[in-house]
C-alpha cells in the first residue's frame, strides 16, 4: 500500500501543482487513495520532496533533483553497517540482530533503501524482522546485507 500510495503521490505532483498536504490528500482521494495528513507527511519525507516556487509566485511540491536522497541513503547504509551484529533467514523472514537500541534504526534504514520484495519490517530493541515476499527474496537480501557490511 505504501509503495502504491507513494507512486501515486509522485504522479499527482508531476501532473498537478500541489501546494499543501491537504490538497495532496484531496488529489489522492480523487484517484481512490485515502490517507491521513501524518501519513502524507511521512511520505513527503521518505520521497525527499521539496517545495519549489512556481512561475505564478506560489509554491508546489516537486521531486528533488539534488543528491540529498543519495547522501541520505549512504548515511542510512552507514547506520546499518554500524548497528547490525548478525543476520539470518527464517524462511521468508530475515532476522537482524543489532547492538542494543539500534534495531529501529537498522529497520528504518532498510525501509528507506527501497529494496524490492520487502513486505515490511518490525523492530524491537536489538532484533529486527524483515518480511520478504518469498524464501528466495530473503536469501537474496541476506547476500545484499553481506555486501553492505563489507
Amino acid at each position: 500500500m505504501k509503495r502504491l500510495r507513494q507512486k501515486a503521490i509522485l504522479q499527482v505532483i508531476t501532473a498537478t501543482d500541489v501546494e499543501t498536504q491537504n490538497q495532496l490528500i484531496e488529489e489522492l482521494e480523487k484517484i481512490g487513495i485515502e490517507s491521513t495528513q501524518a501519513t502524507i507527511s511521512r511520505d513527503i519525507r521518505d520521497l525527499h520532496l521539496i517545495k519549489e516556487l512556481t512561475s505564478r509566485g506560489t509554491h508546489r511540491y516537486a521531486i528533488s533533483d539534488r543528491p540529498d536522497s543519495q547522501s541520505n541513503t549512504l548515511r542510512l547504509k552507514a547506520i546499518f553497517r554500524e548497528g547490525v551484529v548478525s543476520f539470518a533467514t527464517a524462511q521468508n523472514i530475515v532476522v537482524l540482530k543489532t547492538l542494543p537500541s539500534l534495531a529501529p534504526a537498522a529497520c528504518s534504514a532498510i525501509d528507506s533503501m527501497g529494496i524490492k520484495n520487502i513486505v515490511g519490517s518490525i523492530a524491537g530493541d536489538d532484533t529486527g524482522f524483515i518480511a520478504m515476499h518469498d524464501v528466495a527474496s530473503a536469501e537474496k537480501f541476506c547476500k545484499e546485507i553481506e555486501e553492505i557490511l563489507k
